[in-house]
C-alpha cells in the first residue's frame, strides 16, 4: 500500500445541511444520501467536461463512518476552500496530481460559483415555504 508522507493541497468543502430534492425541489432532505450534512469533505477530482457540475468528493460516509469516495453535484457543497492536507486516508483516495497552494485556491474559488449558480438553476420553481436549503438559510452567502 502506498502511504504518502508528502502532504497535498487540496480543496475542502462541506455538505449542505439540507438540500432541495423531488419535483420541483419541492422536497428538503438533509445531506447526501453519501454524507451528512455539515460534513467535511476533500475534492479530489473535478469532472471539467461537464462544466464542474460533478466532482469526486472523500469524506465519512454517512453510514458507515468510515473514508469513502464518490462522485456527488458540486451544488451539493459549499465553503470551499485550499487546505493542505495530511491524512494518509485522504492521500490513499487521491489520484490528483500535486497542486500548488494558488491552484487550489483558483479551483476552490470557480467550484463556489459553479455550486451557487447550479443551486440556483437545478430547480427552476419556486422554494417551498418555509424552506430549509443552503441558499435559503440566514447564515449562508447565497
Amino acid at each position: 500500500m502506498d502511504d504518502r508522507t508528502e502532504p497535498l493541497w487540496l480543496v475542502a468543502a462541506h455538505v449542505v445541511l439540507w438540500r432541495r430534492y423531488g419535483d420541483l425541489g419541492q422536497e428538503l432532505r438533509p445531506g447526501t444520501k453519501a454524507f451528512r450534512g455539515g460534513a467535511k469533505v476533500y475534492v479530489v477530482d473535478t469532472h471539467p467536461g461537464t462544466g464542474n457540475e460533478q466532482l469526486t468528493a472523500v469524506g465519512h460516509g454517512r453510514h458507515t463512518g468510515r473514508w469513502i469516495a464518490i462522485d456527488t453535484g458540486t451544488r451539493h457543497l459549499h465553503t470551499f476552500r485550499a487546505r493542505l492536507v495530511y491524512s494518509p486516508a485522504v492521500l490513499r483516495r487521491c489520484g490528483t496530481r500535486p497542486r500548488t497552494r494558488e491552484e487550489a485556491e483558483e479551483l476552490a474559488a470557480l467550484l463556489e460559483r459553479v455550486a451557487r449558480h447550479e443551486r440556483h438553476a437545478h430547480h427552476a420553481a419556486p422554494h417551498p415555504d418555509p424552506c430549509l436549503c443552503h441558499a435559503c438559510l440566514p447564515l449562508s452567502p447565497a
